[in-house]
C-alpha cells in the first residue's frame, strides 16, 4: 500500500503542475498585444531627392503634382552611376502599388525590369497628352510612355490600370 500513495501523489503533482502551466500560458496570452491590423504606411519626402534628380539626369525627371494625401510617397532613390535610374514608389488610396520608373538603359530589358515581366499590349492611351501603352502579365501592369527619346519611363505597379492612368496624368517632367 506504500507505494500506490506515492503514484498518486506522482500523477496529483503532474495534474497541477499541468494546470499551473495552463493558467500562466493563458495570462501571458492575455498580456500579449494581438493587433492584426496592418501597421501604418510609413511616409517618406522625396522633394531633396528629385531636386538632385534632375539636376544630375540626362531627362526630364517626372513626379506628380496634384494627387490627394490619400497617395503616400514610400520609396524614393535616383542611381546616377547606373543608367541615370530614377524611381519613385507610392502606396494608392485602395492600398495598392504604383511605381514611377525611369532610366536610359536600354527599353527593352528596363521595361521588362521596371514591370517585372509584363508584355505589351496593342492597347495605347493619351494621357495628360502624351500617349502610353498598357503592359500587362508580369508582378505589375504597366504604362510605358511612347516618344521619348534618351530615356524610358513607366508607371508600374499592383494598381489597376485606373490608377497607372491616374498617376501618369499627374506626371510633370522636368
Amino acid at each position: 500500500m506504500a507505494g500506490s500513495n506515492g503514484k498518486q501523489k506522482t500523477a496529483r503533482d503532474m495534474v497541477l503542475s499541468l494546470g499551473v502551466i495552463v493558467i500562466a500560458a493563458w495570462v501571458i496570452y492575455l498580456f500579449v498585444p494581438h493587433d492584426d491590423r496592418p501597421g501604418e504606411v510609413q511616409q517618406v519626402d522625396y522633394r531633396v531627392e528629385l531636386l538632385t534628380a534632375r539636376r544630375a539626369a540626362s531627362y526630364p525627371v517626372a513626379a506628380p503634382e496634384g494627387l490627394s494625401d490619400a497617395w503616400k510617397a514610400t520609396s524614393v532613390r535616383f542611381q546616377g552611376d547606373d543608367f541615370d535610374a530614377w524611381h519613385l514608389g507610392f502606396h494608392a488610396p485602395d492600398g495598392e502599388y504604383v511605381a514611377i520608373e525611369q532610366s536610359t538603359q536600354r527599353r527593352s530589358e528596363f521595361v521588362e525590369e521596371a514591370s517585372q515581366g509584363s508584355k505589351a499590349t496593342k492597347v495605347t492611351e493619351r494621357i495628360g497628352g502624351r500617349t502610353w501603352t498598357r503592359y500587362t502579365g508580369g508582378r505589375y501592369d504597366a504604362l510605358v510612355l511612347q516618344g521619348e527619346t534618351g530615356s524610358t519611363t513607366v508607371v508600374a505597379g499592383t494598381g489597376s490600370f485606373e490608377q497607372l492612368s491616374a498617376m501618369a496624368g499627374a506626371l510633370k517632367l522636368a
